[in-house]
């Protein structure tokens, strides 16, 4: 009996020291952050200029600025969890040559950007991001806002305090407490979650087109949240899932284009406009540019 005590109270000392460093180490889980600043010419981007945005409270924001063609919209893109600016370098080659301006901004503490990222932090400096647009003579109207993976749970929330024109979702989910809670279902993390980033709560306040994608293989944010997601959304929408998708690795099967006609589309759908569609690749699927080496984190 006593060593059967024993056990219990060394499992429970285990347990109870894991929980706490979980606890205290929770910013790390969620951010990744790679401060690596490297320029977009570095990366071939000739048209693509870094801009620094001085937020309030002291703290400057790096980005990737790229204008537009005459009468296309612009991306406010929130990247995810990991990874710097130069990661995503394929898809602003590939929006920029299309004509699609951009504005990649990082958060902070990555890609040069000063300070330490949080939901607050994160959301206020895309709202600032969003002003900055329009103060430098981008209409509301031709700005979309694009978020990937963790960068949704920010551009949900930036949509649902602008009037936005679109919002493209790529691989949302309904709450970060959610994920969390899938990944470690012997703790109490929807108790000592810091940033929350429910995406559930703020999607009916979007009344924008939006556009969600998401491989059905996501084994990090499982389909069914982006079902939740699509299903919260009260404007005109679109769903596009990608049999054998995974997470993020989906440009290899068509989102690039699908992006591009909703970003085309999204002015003259109905308010009463609802479609899902599933991409089943064909048998022989070749490589695809876009993204390149993002399928491993969010």
């Amino acid at each position: 009996m006593g060593s059967i005590i024993s056990v219990l109270l060394v499992a429970c000392v285990l347990y109870s020291a894991f929980a706490l460093a979980m606890y205290y180490g929770q910013h790390r889980l969620v951010y990744r952050l790679d401060s690596r600043r490297i320029a977009p010419c570095r990366v071939g981007l000739a048209d693509v200029t870094e801009v620094a945005l001085a937020v309030p409270g002291g703290e400057t924001l790096v980005a990737w600025h790229g204008l537009p063609d005459a009468g296309k919209p612009t991306l406010l893109y929130f990247h995810g969890q990991a990874g710097n600016l130069a990661r995503r370098a394929d898809r602003v080659r590939r929006y920029q040559a299309a004509g699609i301006g951009i504005l990649m901004v990082a958060y902070r503490g990555f890609s040069g950007s000063t300070g330490l990222p949080s939901e607050r932090a994160n959301v206020a400096d895309g709202v600032f991001a969003f002003d900055w647009l329009v103060a430098q003579g981008i209409e509301a109207s031709d700005i979309v806002v694009y978020g990937e993976s963790l960068g949704t749970g920010v551009a949900a929330q930036v949509a649902a305090q602008r009037d936005v024109s679109g919002m493209v979702l790529d691989s949302p989910f309904t709450a970060l407490t959610d994920v969390a809670a899938k990944r470690h279902p012997m703790l109490p993390v929807r108790r000592f979650l810091f940033d929350r980033y429910e995406t559930l709560v703020h999607a009916p306040k979007v009344t924008a087109p939006v556009l969600v994608l998401h491989g059905e293989e996501d084994q990090i944010i499982p389909l069914p949240m982006g079902r939740q997601v699509f299903e919260a959304l009260p404007g005109p929408k679109r769903l596009i899932t990608y049999a054998g998708g995974r997470h993020l690795d989906h440009g290899k099967y068509g989102s690039f284009d699908a992006v591009l006609r909703f970003v085309h589309e999204r002015a003259k759908l109905p308010e009463d406009y609802r479609k899902v569609e599933r991409v089943v690749p064909a048998p022989a699927v070749s490589a695809s540019p876009l993204p390149a080496g993002l399928a491993a984190r969010a």
